[in-house]
């Protein structure tokens, strides 16, 4: 299947097997002192082994110094390329991604004006014209010619050492607002020296690292990723820096610099959102800037737009929109993508939700997946055992959690049998889905009841998990992935009217609200995203959000704050952070400012209380009956999806 997806090109003299690329993606797998770890080598093994093409690696800093051995780098756990050290690093990358059939490239960068680690002894980061990023603010300051030329050497002297590890080629990352593309656009790029003016000037510098290149490896392949629009108009910035039109004349420079292919991406960390896609970017959003981009030049395109369809991908290459089709968190979420595409197992793919848990979780113990808990861990992690012997294990829930433990149970050779009281497979998903753009959620409880109805895993829908329930099954053990349910603080006096409901019944359409007036109380994810169903302009109701922290949305990752409430915002929902819930009376609550201690009284026809979730605990009898009993998800503590499949797996996976 597919065909136009699995046709072999080349890339300068790199021939790769198919036209699938692992687009780069921050990973934080690496040591503290930026060696490269059985984590980092795994994870992209992985990706070649489910039958990726062209393997391309997080970014790779090149310039040595500073306390840690790096200059102009992002975080701590970076794979350094700074010194010859690295060459027996970078080859057990090559080995291992190169066994698995693979051709890898690494990608090498600077980080300029965005560097979490300050580039110089005097404390600043580096950039064309001192001109601080928005999002970081890292003091910044001018690079002088010197600099500028030490910097372009350091990136030939990376490429050499790649080349010398066996790895296959390098790409030069000048996208997302890092050093190259704070040069390539007149948004940050204010020098009126030859690095600075017209479209060939803010160029110079990826023409001179691809000079250092090509004279001391003619033939070695480079790609180059760039922001072909950083959509910096949807700013307060404006219609600066590079739209579409500068991207074309600069992919055009690229090509005749002896570039071998062009990595087409967006954004900059000023504009994260059109870099790093949160729900609100549909498949293909972008495509056009791809397909631009390969109208005006002759060597490869490579594009990244939210891909996660075999159809879709394999249809923009048919259509001469692009030359190959990459992703990072799509291949997060299912290295197996390729494979299960060419043998026709479309059903069986994790498609990615597009829920940013790998941005959040980047800067802690490394980029995480909400819907593929072995991914960063397939070193600790091999395939597991198959040693279940068709011994039956029940699981209580057939929510997120359950799903899981019970295709890994089914994966090992167990006979798990599902018991769910409720009438449909998913959980809290079937209330999580029905939030606009959250479509992607019924993805997952898709992929799930695939696997378990290939595996034969038995669901008995409407089947508590009563002792005689579990018992009438004889298990050799019991999973209790029972899910939770909102929270309604009995402290809260008239919390039980009938006047309040909670974001299930909303969203699951029990209550139906239409032409009301709605205040939803707790702005945290649930909430915030129950708002803006309420607040869809058919429904026309009038929806006002109270919070009693000090800002709308905590704990939100700001990426989907940001997109929500670019959606809410213009519905004219009314916004009340600092506002504390007291008393619940028919039709008015009295809230109290947690700054100053007033009293607000607010009037609603429907209150709509999101105060969060508390797992359902194993009752005492069940507990008394299986003592043993394991208990995971929401059941073990409320928490998001990341949590949910992450507990489940690892119960199936640690069953003895």
């Amino acid at each position: 299947m597919f065909d136009n997806l699995f046709k072999p090109i080349k890339i300068g003299s790199l021939e790769v097997k198919n036209r699938i690329v692992n687009e780069p993606m921050g990973l934080s797998y690496c040591d503290e002192n930026g060696k490269c770890t059985d984590r980092e080598s795994a994870f992209y093994a992985e990706r070649a082994k489910g039958g990726i093409g062209l393997v391309l690696t997080e970014c790779m800093p090149v310039v040595p110094g500073g306390p840690i051995g790096v200059r102009g780098g992002g975080n701590s756990r970076q794979f350094l390329v700074t010194t010859d050290d690295a060459i027996p690093e970078l080859k057990k990358l090559a080995d291992a991604v190169h066994a698995e059939g693979g051709a890898v490239m690494i990608e090498i960068y600077h980080s300029g004006n965005q560097g979490e680690y300050y580039s110089e002894a005097d404390g600043l980061t580096l950039s064309p014209s001192g001109q601080e990023s928005a999002l970081t603010h890292a003091p910044t300051r001018a690079m002088t010619v010197d600099e500028i030329h030490e910097v372009i050497q350091c990136f030939v002297d990376a490429t050499v050492r790649a080349q010398k590890a066996g790895i296959d080629g390098v790409e030069l990352h000048g996208a997302h607002g890092y050093l190259i593309n704070e040069f390539l656009s007149p948004y940050s790029n204010h020098r009126t020296d030859e690095y600075g003016g017209n479209t060939e000037n803010r160029c110079r510098i990826v023409k001179e690292i691809m000079e250092g290149i090509r004279a001391v490896l003619p033939d070695y392949p480079v790609i180059i990723r760039y922001s072909a629009d950083e959509y910096l108009r949807c700013t307060p910035a404006g219609d600066v820096g590079i739209t579409l039109e500068e991207g074309v004349k600069i992919a055009k420079e690229f090509e005749k610099y002896g570039i071998d292919a062009i990595d087409v991406s967006a954004g900059t960390y000023e504009t994260m959102n059109w870099a790093w896609e949160p729900v609100g970017f549909e498949q293909g959003w972008k495509i056009g800037n791809a397909k631009a981009v390969k109208e005006a030049v002759n060597i490869p395109v490579i594009a990244c737009s939210v891909l996660r369809d075999p159809a879709y991908c394999d249809k923009i290459i048919a259509e001469g929109y692009v030359d190959m089709v990459g992703s990072a968190r799509q291949f997060l979420a299912d290295p197996y993508w390729p494979t299960k595409a060419k043998e026709g197992r479309i059903n069986e793919i994790r498609r990615c939700i597009s829920c940013l848990n790998c941005m959040e979780t980047l800067m802690g113990d490394g980029v995480g997946c909400s819907i593929n808990p072995r991914a960063g861990h397939e070193a600790e992690l091999g395939k597991p055992a198959k040693d279940g012997d068709g011994r039956k294990v029940v699981i209580v829930g057939a929510g997120p959690s359950g799903m899981e433990a019970a295709h890994v149970l089914a994966e090992r050779g167990f006979k798990p049998v599902i018991l769910e009281a409720k009438a449909q497979t998913g959980g809290q998903l079937n209330y999580a889905d029905k939030a606009p753009f959250k479509y992607r959620i019924d993805w997952l409880m898709g992929f799930q009841r695939t696997f378990c109805e290939k595996h034969g895993v038995q669901i008995k829908l409407d089947t508590p998990g009563t002792v005689e329930n579990i018992q009438a099954e004889e298990p050799y053990a019991v999973i209790w992935a029972a899910g939770a349910a909102p929270v309604k603080p009995g402290s809260i006096p008239g919390v039980n009217l009938d006047c309040v409901v909670t974001p299930p019944q909303v969203l699951s359409g029990d209550v139906m609200l239409l032409g009301k007036k709605i205040c939803v109380v707790g702005s945290g994810m649930t909430g915030i995203e129950t708002a803006e169903f309420l607040a869809e302009k058919d429904k026309g109701n009038t929806v006002d959000v109270y919070e009693m922290a000090e800002k709308i949305g905590p704990g939100m990752h700001f990426q989907t704050l940001i997109d929500v409430m670019g959606r809410l915002v213009p519905t004219g929902a009314g916004l009340f952070p600092g506002h504390k819930l007291i008393e619940i009376r028919e039709g008015e609550a009295d809230f109290e400012k947690v700054d100053t201690g007033e009293k607000v009284t607010a009037t609603f026809d429907v209150l709509v209380l999101s105060l969060g979730t508390r797992g359902l605990p194993v009752p005492e009898d069940v507990k008394a009956a299986f003592p043993d009993i394991i208990v995971a998800g929401d059941a073990e503590h409320a928490g998001r999806i990341a949590h949910a499949t992450s507990t489940g797996y690892m119960a199936a996976y640690n069953l003895k």
